[in-house]
């Protein structure tokens, strides 16, 4: 990652979900860093300041709404935009999501253009050409 590319962290348990994600990302452009779980992501965020978070929501160790409300918290403070992607289309599904804090809440698959217009969006005031 370099200072004038967004970075993003992508949280997913799914190895293969987070390769693709990160792939994706990276090749628009975006310096991304990886985490398997809520915990990673969190202690992630504590030593690098990220641009934008795309969290899964069910992960072992702390789930996705865990860890989208520990990054509004007062410990990490971190404003920077969460996009919660997950296969969970229930209702109130993407409710809970935004009350944790999230930006957005989107059910997978997300296509690849989608998700990387979506992070375009999102770190527009950050260096990424649309």
């Amino acid at each position: 990652m370099t200072d004038t590319e967004p970075k993003v962290l992508v949280v997913d348990d799914a190895a293969t979900v987070r390769m693709y994600h990160t792939k994706l990302l990276a090749d628009a452009g975006f310096g991304v860093a990886e985490a398997a779980n809520g915990l990673e992501a969190v202690e992630s965020a504590l030593a690098t300041p990220f641009d934008l978070f795309v969290v899964d929501v069910n992960m072992p160790k702390m789930n996705g709404y865990t860890c989208v409300e520990t990054l509004r918290s007062e410990t990490v403070g971190t404003a920077a935009p969460v996009v919660m992607i997950s296969t969970e289309d229930r209702a109130g599904d993407a409710d809970r999501a935004y009350e944790a804090g999230a930006n957005l809440y989107m059910v997978k698959p997300v296509s690849a253009d989608r998700l990387v217009r979506v992070a375009r969006i999102l770190t527009a005031d950050r260096g990424v050409p649309a």
